[in-house]
């Protein structure tokens, strides 16, 4: 019996990832509780297992009365003569140790027993699943779509279920049961019923966390994710910047021939990245961030965490993006709010001058890639 006890703890161990020493408690407090059905209190009860092979003994501690008549409570006290039976040197007062046998308790004493041993393994083997899930909050993993709960989907990560609320999912993503995909981990709450882990494919750190999986120099810490906005399924904007002066940020990000950033798109389903520099100047930044348009002026405020940005009458829809796009990522990436005009309608709406600035020859109509014309040059008339 107790070789299949000590089998039953090494597989549930290996299995369930349960301590054996936290097996070992809960059988203990399963016999406490045996006694205390079966005698009614179970106060000066012990248990001892022994941890290598598993025997164990359950006894009672009893104070040693003159004679029978002296016992007024036979769970706590035992007659001389009887307790000479176990310690022969045993004298009045004294403490003695009176084995219990387990056979003796009862089919509801051993029916709760079993429940406590069991209750413990469940308990544990929840804990075990939160705090492994915990550890990754704030992480990527990689699960296996499972069923869809109403427009909510059920993803498999192995120990544990996770849920991908409506919110959470991109709208031009559509994924069939057995689909294996990346997923944010966004929360892990520890409930009665086990952990509740939630997770995201639209916050802007899965972008970053795919990026750090790709990219071993944003991994060792060389170059470094400074600020990125997202639109999901869109487009995300993304500002690096480098510890290391002989390594190029963006190169870096992109890979050669792009097969960095490329295996990153295709994750996301075709989004769109766009990865500039990172400067401390919040004007050069502003710029960088509402690439590919040119800029002639930026005029931030670091207090009012506002910009003014004057670019080529040509190039106010490519500065304002498709539907506001690049105009609105670019302000969420630098924290500014971002106003853009066009010469014209800078020099009728503060007095504005572009030959103040810059020479007349400095910018000329480029020819743009054909990625950025589709993206950016179908502005409305009213963001313009």
């Amino acid at each position: 019996m107790n070789k299949e006890l000590m089998e039953a703890l090494n597989i549930l161990e290996k299995e369930k990832e349960i301590s054996k020493e936290t097996l070992f408690e809960a059988i203990e407090n399963s016999l406490m509780l045996a006694c205390k059905n079966h005698f009614g209190k179970a106060d000066n009860v012990k248990v001892e297992i022994n941890r290598e092979n598993c025997d164990f003994k359950v006894y009672a501690e009893k104070t040693v009365v003159e004679t029978e008549d002296d016992v007024m409570d036979k769970t706590l006290e035992i007659a001389l003569e009887d307790a000479k039976k176990i310690a022969k040197k045993a004298k009045v007062g004294d403490i003695v140790k009176v084995e219990i046998k387990s056979k003796e308790f009862g089919r509801i004493a051993t029916q709760n027993a079993k429940n406590v041993i069991l209750q413990k393994i469940r308990e544990e083997e929840r804990a075990v699943v939160y705090n492994q899930f915990h550890t990754k909050e704030k992480d990527i993993i990689t699960g296996v779509v499972q069923r869809y709960i109403g427009k909510n989907i059920s993803i498999n990560l192995g120990k544990a279920d996770a849920i991908l609320n409506e919110s959470e999912q991109v709208k031009t993503e559509h994924f069939r049961p057995t689909d294996r995909i990346k997923v944010y981990i966004l929360e892990v709450k520890a409930t009665s019923k086990g952990a509740r882990i939630l997770v995201s494919r639209t916050h802007p750190d899965f972008v970053k966390r795919l990026f750090e999986e790709e990219v071993a120099e944003i991994k060792d810490g060389t170059v470094e994710i400074m600020s990125i906005a997202r639109e999901p399924g869109s487009r995300t904007k993304m500002a690096v910047c480098s510890h290391d002066p002989n390594v190029d940020p963006v190169g870096a990000c992109v890979g050669l021939n792009g097969a960095r950033v490329n295996a990153i798109v295709d994750e996301l389903g075709g989004e769109k990245i766009d990865i500039i520099n990172w400067d401390e100047n919040p004007g050069n930044l502003i710029q960088n961030a509402l690439s590919p348009a040119q800029i002639v002026a930026v005029f931030a405020d670091p207090d009012e965490k506002t910009a003014k940005v004057v670019v080529p009458d040509f190039q106010l829809s490519l500065a304002i993006g498709k539907e506001g796009q690049n105009a609105r990522l670019a302000a969420k990436l630098t924290g500014y709010k971002i106003d853009i005009k066009s010469e014209t309608q800078a020099k009728d709406a503060y007095g504005f001058r572009y030959e103040d600035y810059m020479d007349d020859d400095e910018f000329e109509e480029e020819e743009y890639d054909e990625e950025y014309i589709e993206d950016y040059s179908e502005a409305s008339e009213d963001e313009e």
